[in-house]
């Protein structure tokens, strides 16, 4: 164990260790997935890497690119979900942290749910494991996409 580290933003707070090129995190009730990730990434210096976790959530918005058309679906859900699987990566753009995170979620049906994840209320606490990679690849818009794609200089 190197460090045990707090966000305090209002009555939320977030908890990690940091194990070498590791970092173990905990979200707590209320905390939101995509800024709390993006606040350790900025905080940490993290350019590059991956992440892996599950939980509960009482509120998410996720999306599906349409690809042929270039439009972009989203819905938004307020039930008890768990995270099944939470998957993401960071790189930058414009030189800032970007996310690109992809989550199922389950409903009290056990019907699941999954797409791009915009946004994630946790509803009592979330275990993630991140690797931050040495290094830095940057994005750009594509026009023919319409996506921000890795760019390989």
């Amino acid at each position: 164990m190197i460090a045990l580290n707090n966000f305090l933003r209002g009555e939320i707070k977030m908890e990690f260790r940091k194990f070498k090129e590791k970092y173990i995190i905990r979200l707590n009730k209320g905390d939101e997935v995509i800024s709390s990730i993006t606040d350790l990434c900025r905080k940490e210096n993290i350019k590059l890497g991956s992440f892996v976790g599950l939980g509960a959530a009482s509120k998410a918005t996720i999306g599906l690119y349409d690809t042929e058309n270039k439009l972009y679906h989203q819905t938004t859900m307020e039930e008890p979900m768990e995270i099944t699987s939470l998957v993401g990566n960071i790189s930058t753009f414009d030189d800032e942290v970007y996310l690109h995170v992809h989550i199922n979620l389950c409903n009290k049906d056990m019907q699941i749910f999954g797409g791009h994840l915009n946004e994630c209320i946790i509803s009592a606490t979330s275990e993630i494991t991140l690797l931050n990679i040495e290094g830095k690849v940057e994005r750009e818009y594509d026009e023919e996409t319409g996506l921000n794609l890795y760019k390989f200089l």
